[in-house]
């Protein structure tokens, strides 16, 4: 939860579906609460309801029959956007051209009638906190996509909102760019402790900023939690291979082993079930060597990561295993090796339908 957790109003989103006129169904009916102060980020991929679900809070798009948008307990549902006391931040950043910096951010304060005076200190004050002090007279063509950026967002938190709504801020950056401003709108956002809703498709943003992620699949919600348990406890294949690196391994057991290629891999779970679908995150697969190892393997590749080493082993498993290992250990390709993978680093996931 965000440092000044409370701030922003609550969410609460009751059976929300979105289906457009040519029969299309971008959104699965979808029920959501999101607690004052709260980052939640809504991550997946092009085309599964993310954006849609965001536009729906916004009041850019209404929910089908049935479904409601809720805010501090108050239907929303069919109240406009300029009505709703929310900020938003889209891909384009959509900044006023013949403005300046200063003016862009004031825009939505003087079109509410703030006294000059209180609308100059209010810009003054977004203007540091954002980090653009002397870009203040600036027109938005002389400035960068990070410049333009933070812009977008001091001009939607002028106004005090009730809820940021940020879809995609990034995605128009290059990568490295990107890295740095991630970390500052965290720190933006822990700040501010507005409740926010963020949309994206990049695991990185969703595990950095969010308190909670929603992962979204095909137009319905397919896990929610906080990072560390999307990461460590996906509900199913999908969210497994969505979220970071996976090793998805399919064998049988027997006797609380999963019997593979490259020997027997204790597990926790159902012993009685006769085979198993587990997911194995490459940082916790320890290289050994491969005598008396419970599982060895042949090293098809080694890719020097500065930070670490990915290895990629074959005939461990049915398929390649993707392993992250310190880039103090010393292997080469071709090299039997042996792994140690903890019982309790191992998720057994439900078979795909």
């Amino acid at each position: 939860m965000n440092a000044q957790a409370g701030h922003g109003a609550s969410v609460h989103i009751e059976a929300c579906g979105k289906t457009f006129a040519d029969g299309t169904r971008a959104l699965e009916p979808a029920t959501l609460d999101i607690a004052r102060g709260e980052t939640l980020v809504l991550l997946g991929p092009s085309g599964c309801g993310k954006t849609t679900m965001l536009r729906i809070i916004a009041g850019l798009e209404l929910p089908d029959a049935g479904g409601k948008v809720l805010f501090d307990g108050k239907d929303m549902t069919a109240v406009p956007i300029e009505r709703r006391n929310v900020g938003m931040v889209f891909q384009s950043y959509a900044l006023f051209p013949n403005m300046t910096v200063s003016d862009n951010i004031g825009y939505g304060l003087k079109i509410r009638g703030m006294p000059a005076k209180e609308r100059a200190a209010r810009v003054a004050e977004l203007v540091a906190l954002t980090n653009i002090s002397g870009l203040e007279n600036r027109r938005i063509d002389q400035l960068s996509g990070g410049q333009r950026q933070r812009v977008a967002l001091a001009r939607a938190v002028a106004i005090r909102p009730g809820i940021l709504l940020l879809d995609e801020p990034l995605t128009a950056l290059d990568a490295a760019l990107r890295d740095r401003l991630r970390g500052e709108l965290n720190r933006l956002l822990r700040a501010l402790g507005i409740t926010t809703i963020y949309v994206t498709h990049d695991q990185s943003e969703a595990m950095e900023l969010g308190d909670r992620v929603v992962v979204m699949q095909k137009g319905a919600i397919a896990q929610i939690g906080t990072p560390r348990e999307i990461y460590f406890t996906p509900r199913n294949r999908f969210v497994a291979e969505f979220i970071g690196a996976a090793n998805i391994v399919e064998a049988p057991v027997e006797g609380g082993n999963l019997v593979l290629p490259g020997g027997r891999q204790p597990i926790h779970g159902d012993m009685d079930m006769p085979a198993a679908v587990a997911m194995i995150r490459p940082e916790t697969i320890r290289v050994t060597a491969s005598e008396n190892a419970p599982l060895s393997g042949i090293i098809d590749s080694v890719s020097f990561v500065g930070d670490r080493q990915r290895l990629v082993v074959n005939g461990a498993s049915n398929k390649l295993l993707t392993i992250d290992a310190p880039n103090t250990v010393h292997v080469t390709p071709g090299e039997r090796i042996g792994l140690s993978i903890s019982p309790d680093a191992i998720r057994l996931l439900p078979p795909e339908n």
